[in-house]
C-alpha cells in the first residue's frame, strides 16, 4: 500500500536528525483519529514515543507551523525543510512542555525561533548572492488580481528591511492575526516588551512603505494605517 504524505513526512523526520525517536506511522492508540480527548493525551505519547504520536502530531499542527513560518518569513524553497526542522526539535524538547494546555503555543514558539534563526542566517549570507525579492513574497490567493500579488511582494521587501524582532512579532501580529498576548509568548518575552516592539514596527514599516508604488492605496485606504 502506497504512502500517504502524512506518512512520507513521518518517517522524512527519521533522517533530519532524530533517528533514535520512534516516528512511527499513524496506527495504534496515538493515531490522529483516535485523538479525541485534551491535549494532554498527545503530549503523553509524544513524551513516551508511542507509536502514532508523531504523526498526530503532524496532522493537528502541520498546518499551523506551515502558516507561521510563510506569515513570517514569506515563500521560501526552504519552507519545507523548515517546517521539519520545527517538528525535530519539538520532538527532541518536548519534555520541556509542563502542562498540555500550552503544547501550541510551545509549538509556536519553536516555529518562531526557527524563523528568527532563518533570517538572522539570510542576513549574513546575503553578501554572496542577490536577493530576489518575488520568491519570498505571501502567497496570494489563486484569484488575486495582479496589484494584490504586488502588494504582497512589496510588504514582504519592506519586511526585510525590518530587524528581526520587529519583523516576527509585525507579521505575526498583523498578517497572521495572533493575539497580542499569543505574539507575546511566541516571542518569549512580556506584553509590554511586544507592545513597544509592535509600536515601533508599524511606525517603521508605514514610512518604508510609502516608497512602495503598490502599498500607497493600501495605506492610504486602510483604516489602521495613514500614508500621511
Amino acid at each position: 500500500m502506497a504512502e500517504t504524505p502524512l506518512q512520507k513526512r513521518a518517517h522524512a523526520l527519521n533522517h533530519l536528525g532524530a533517528p533514535e525517536l520512534l516516528l512511527a506511522t499513524p496506527t495504534g492508540e496515538f493515531s490522529a483519529h483516535a485523538l479525541t480527548s485534551a491535549e494532554d493525551r498527545l503530549l503523553a505519547g509524544l513524551r513516551a514515543r508511542e507509536e502514532g504520536a508523531l504523526a498526530a502530531l503532524f496532522e493537528r499542527y502541520g498546518a499551523h507551523v506551515q502558516r507561521v513560518l510563510v506569515r513570517t518569513l514569506g515563500v521560501d524553497a526552504e519552507l519545507a525543510d523548515l517546517v521539519q526542522e520545527v517538528f525535530v526539535q519539538v520532538l527532541q524538547s518536548v519534555h520541556q512542555v509542563e502542562e498540555a494546555e500550552r503544547l501550541k503555543a510551545w509549538i509556536t514558539s519553536v516555529a518562531v525561533f526557527t524563523a528568527r534563526g532563518w533570517i538572522r542566517a539570510r542576513q549574513r549570507r546575503r553578501w554572496l548572492s542577490f536577493f530576489d525579492p518575488p520568491s519570498h513574497a505571501e502567497p496570494a490567493a489563486p484569484h488575486a488580481d495582479d496589484a494584490t500579488r504586488e502588494a504582497a511582494r512589496s510588504t514582504y521587501r519592506v519586511l526585510e528591511r525590518l530587524s528581526v524582532d520587529l519583523r516576527l512579532p509585525f507579521a505575526l501580529r498583523y498578517i497572521d492575526g495572533m493575539e497580542l498576548t499569543e505574539v507575546a509568548a511566541a516571542c518569549e518575552v512580556s506584553l509590554a516588551t511586544i507592545k513597544r516592539r509592535l509600536a515601533k514596527a508599524e511606525a517603521l514599516f508605514v514610512r518604508l512603505a510609502q516608497r512602495e508604488p503598490a502599498l500607497r492605496p493600501w495605506l492610504e485606504g486602510g483604516r489602521r494605517w495613514s500614508a500621511t
